[in-house]
């Protein structure tokens, strides 16, 4: 069973990556999530190579509350203020959202909101 989703997810973010390319202009954010952590990039595809990231084992990150262990919604809110902050540094202020084969909900998307909310468009 655990083969068949993953395969299922391979097939989404094939599928989403046909339409979702990063360029110079606007770089791709793209995230990846594992049981315990969350992980999300911003790469320039154009060029083939990561400009930023951030992740749940980031010497950066730091649990604001005890709730937030690595693998959860607060962590991945964390996470996404993290490389917005990091894109900012960057000048990156535009981005064109991977969502990675996982279905825009939970962790997934706490981490886009979080992005958002502290001042990345997409």
């Amino acid at each position: 069973m655990a083969a068949e989703k993953k395969d299922a997810r391979t097939r989404r973010h094939e599928r989403i990556r046909k339409k979702v390319v990063g360029t110079t202009e606007r770089p791709r954010l793209s995230v990846y999530r594992s049981l315990s952590h969350m992980y999300a990039q911003i790469i320039d595809d154009s060029m083939g190579g990561t400009i930023v990231a951030a992740s749940s084992l980031d010497k950066e990150f730091k649990a604001k509350d005890k709730k937030a262990s690595r693998g959860n919604v607060a962590a991945a809110k964390q996470v996404g203020e993290l490389i917005a902050q990091k894109a900012f540094k960057k000048g990156i202020k535009k981005v064109v959202f991977d969502r990675g084969g996982y279905l825009y909900h939970g962790r997934v998307k706490a981490l886009a909101d979080a992005a958002r909310e502290a001042g990345l468009e997409f």
